[in-house]
């Protein structure tokens, strides 16, 4: 997989594979709950071809900021990382990886996966069936990571925080909601999900005779699991952003990106709507009744 998409984007964020270097990337989040909760996705990194086209694109319809990172890869080498702020709460990352030198157009929202034990985790996702693309490694203030691909090639990372992970809280329209991964075989990515976790399966009846299903620890949500809606899309992990209204669809065109999919009504609530970015990067809109939270 193109040297393992360029040793997974050398971590999501310019960082070198030589264990000798010492990178420190911030946490993923300035407020965090000095526990970790095993199973939540809580960071995004988006990796982009075109990181100016994606600060347009995102600022222009979420009104989010962007602060560079810059980071030394060593022998005079240089990485590009943004952290994405939304009215100054951070929501994720940016990799530009027309700095890595990568020839092909690997654009895609990565979720990061809290894990207790990152090292225990990456075992298990290799006897589940997943494959390895970056071991673990440290990031400082960030924690310990690893790059991997769920037992259907899903392209995940596995996040052991070193101070926390974020508090839960309801998503701010403009924000990060829901994650879901879109896969082959729901039950075999059930299995695979719920050996580096301590996951437990949850469904919600969406009212015209279908379920939805999911996966939750302690009670709480933490992931959708969905049957992919085309059998040539590879398997992929969808990130959702909480948006007040469709409206913001009028406003993707103008700033380089492109509806994929209209809005329409969702069985479990809200509408939603699939959009990407300037360099392709596809992500889900989704609009959610307060009353439903």
């Amino acid at each position: 997989m193109r040297i393992r998409l360029l040793l997974a984007m050398l971590v999501l964020a310019g960082i070198s594979a030589c264990s000798t270097l010492n990178i420190n990337l911030p946490a993923v989040t300035e407020a965090p709950s000095s526990a970790r909760l095993a199973g939540k996705i809580v960071w995004h990194d988006l990796l982009t071809t075109d990181i100016e086209g994606s600060r347009k694109f995102y600022g222009g319809l979420f009104g989010w900021a962007f602060e560079e990172v810059p980071i030394s890869l060593g022998f005079g080498q240089s990485g590009n990382y943004l952290l994405i702020r939304h009215k100054g709460e951070l929501v994720g990352g940016m990799v530009d990886t027309e700095r890595l030198g990568t020839k092909v157009n690997n654009s895609q929202w990565v979720v990061l996966m809290s894990v207790d034990d990152v090292d225990a985790a990456a075992q298990n996702v290799v006897d589940a069936g997943g494959e390895i693309m970056t071991p673990p490694t440290d990031l400082n203030e960030r924690g310990r990571i690893a790059v991997v691909t769920d037992n259907s090639g899903a392209l995940f990372a596995i996040l052991q925080t070193r101070d926390g992970d974020p508090i839960d809280t309801s998503a701010a329209f403009g924000s990060f909601m829901w994650d879901e991964v879109w896969v082959p075989d729901s039950a075999a990515a059930a299995s695979f999900y719920s050996s580096i976790a301590p996951f437990h399966p949850v469904s919600l009846e969406t009212g015209r005779d279908s379920v939805y299903r999911g996966l939750a620890v302690d009670g709480r949500p933490r992931m959708g699991i969905l049957q992919r809606p085309i059998e040539e899309l590879p398997p992929t992990w969808a990130s959702y952003i909480r948006v007040e209204d469709m409206s913001v669809l009028d406003r993707v065109e103008a700033l380089g990106g492109e509806v994929l999919l209209p809005a329409a009504n969702r069985d479990i609530g809200g509408q939603v709507a699939l959009i990407a970015g300037p360099s392709g990067a596809g992500v889900v809109l989704q609009t959610w009744p307060a009353e439903q939270e």
